[in-house]
């Protein structure tokens, strides 16, 4: 009996350390997987002798703040991206090619040609640095309507990938459930849930909650439920091209908006935050801006004169647009559009057979607009209408509010403090971006070292193993040769 018991317990316990030793090789073969968590092999006493169950080790506050560090950097970081997209193209007021270098441009060829307002050539400059200042707000419209396209696009092609992951998480959490339910190792299957939720969170935020039976429930950060018991289908219509007072839909959740302006519960991180929020607040306002500037260089420049009724009436002089001869009613007048809608009154593009002297004298719109006293081919030295378009550019005039610019400025002045809103947003994102950024990876360092592999820990512990496993081994030696030598006593 005494030899029958050692030899049980010498099986036994080479059986829990093989077992030990297979977990640390397991652990050995993770340690380079980020989502891969150390392996737990415990002894347990049974009738039978020592068994092993497996756990893994876990930190749920970690990881929690692991996935709100991911979706943080995640929408951060698509804000970023959309500001540098407007920043290079338009870029700022050093920038020869951006809205106020432009304008000063424009004001120095005016003051050049009021000079000498008999110099056509001079007329012909102007004119052609009013074309420069017009391309430039055409451009920056272009880009913002791009930057919002591209913005949709990809909160299209998140919502695509959400969609996948929450399915994948419903493969995953069942493997979960069922496992824990029969008793089976589920510590793999864990980690590929807490891999999918990774995934997930990058898209956007999420908290979760962990329910009898090692089920998990997911909703966004807004409270919005994204999993329970099955996957929520999360919808978008994307918007195929984008131009002046285009809205973008909404992502919803079972039919329940989290973006836009309508939304009750919003997301608040995640790379589709962070695109929403680029879409429809950050590239809106700058495009207020630039309308802003459009509508004030066509009121700066429009000429006062009598129709064909008799009547007093203001319409485009130098800068008109694609909707026509109107001139815009200051603070409270129509903009949407007007950056991307500007151009070169055609009367006197030179491009168009338009007639450089109009810019001296008025009357782009017919003699009733007409400024210089003189008569048509005479007066070729009159210098106040040039004199009073470059004073126009200085002087203080109203502006719409909700561009976040002063409501009242001068154009100069309205360009400039543009470009310094744009680089402004840009500085603070980058910061932003980059605290997120750190706070992500002190945070990913701080789960690894609590859950992650220590490969000299378990090259240590698969020694000390193999040493356990060679005494039980050469126990068992013993109890065979004990066995044997019985055996041929007995016969």
């Amino acid at each position: 009996m005494g030899l029958s018991l050692a030899l049980n317990s010498a099986r036994s316990s080479l059986t829990a350390t093989s077992a030990q030793i297979a977990v640390a090789s397991r652990n050995t073969t993770g340690a380079n997987d980020p989502f891969y968590t150390r392996k737990i092999a415990n002894l347990v006493a049974t009738s039978g002798g020592n068994a092993v169950t497996i756990q893994r080790a876990t930190d749920a506050a970690l990881f929690a703040r692991k996935l709100l560090g991911t979706s943080s950097a995640a929408g951060s970081q698509a804000v970023l991206d959309g500001l540098k997209a407007l920043h290079e193209t338009v870029g700022d007021t050093g920038d020869v090619t951006s809205p106020a270098a432009r304008l000063t441009a424009l004001d120095a060829a005016l003051q050049a040609a009021a000079n000498k307002p008999d110099d056509m050539e001079l007329a012909r400059t102007a004119v052609e640095a009013a074309r420069n200042l017009a391309s430039s707000l055409n451009d920056a419209a272009a880009t913002v309507y791009k930057v919002r396209g591209q913005a949709d696009a990809d909160i299209a092609a998140s919502v695509t990938k959400v969609n996948d992951l929450l399915a994948q998480f419903e493969q995953a959490n069942k493997a979960v459930t069922i496992g824990a339910g029969t008793g089976a190792d589920v510590t793999d299957a864990l980690d590929d849930r807490d891999r999918i939720l990774a995934a997930l969170s990058q898209e956007m935020g999420v908290t979760t909650v962990i329910r009898p039976g090692n089920d998990m429930a997911i909703y966004t950060d807004g409270g919005v439920p994204l999993f329970e018991r099955t996957a929520r289908r999360v919808s978008f219509a994307p918007t195929n091209a984008y131009s002046a007072g285009t809205v973008g839909g909404a992502v919803t959740v079972d039919g329940v908006p989290v973006t836009g302006a309508n939304s009750p519960m919003p997301l608040q991180t995640g790379r589709i935050a962070g695109l929403a929020s680029l879409r429809d607040e950050v590239a809106v306002r700058y495009e207020s801006q630039l309308d802003g500037m459009a509508a004030g260089l066509i009121d700066a420049f429009a000429e006062t004169g009598t129709n064909a009724a008799g009547a007093t009436v203001k319409a485009a002089g130098l800068f008109d647009s694609s909707f026509g001869s109107w001139v815009p009613g200051g603070a409270t007048g129509w903009q949407s559009g007007l950056a991307a809608a500007i151009r070169i009154n055609p009367a006197v593009d030179p491009k168009k057979n338009g007639s450089l002297t109009l810019l001296r004298d008025g009357g782009m719109n017919g003699t009733g607009f007409r400024a210089n006293p003189s008569a048509v081919g005479a007066g070729t030295a009159y210098p106040d209408r040039l004199q009073a378009l470059s004073a126009a550019l200085g002087a203080t005039r109203s502006f719409a509010a909700g561009s976040g610019l002063p409501t009242s400025a001068s154009l100069k002045d309205f360009a400039t403090a543009s470009a310094g809103w744009l680089e402004a947003q840009r500085q603070s994102a980058s910061t932003d971006a980059d605290y997120q950024s750190t706070l992500l990876s002190r945070a990913s360092d701080a789960y690894s070292n609590a859950v992650g592999v220590n490969v000299d820990d378990e090259t240590a512990a698969t020694l000390q193993l193999e040493r356990s496993y060679t005494a039980s081994a050469k126990l068992l030696t013993v109890v065979n040769d004990l066995l044997k030598t019985l055996m041929d006593a007995v016969r």
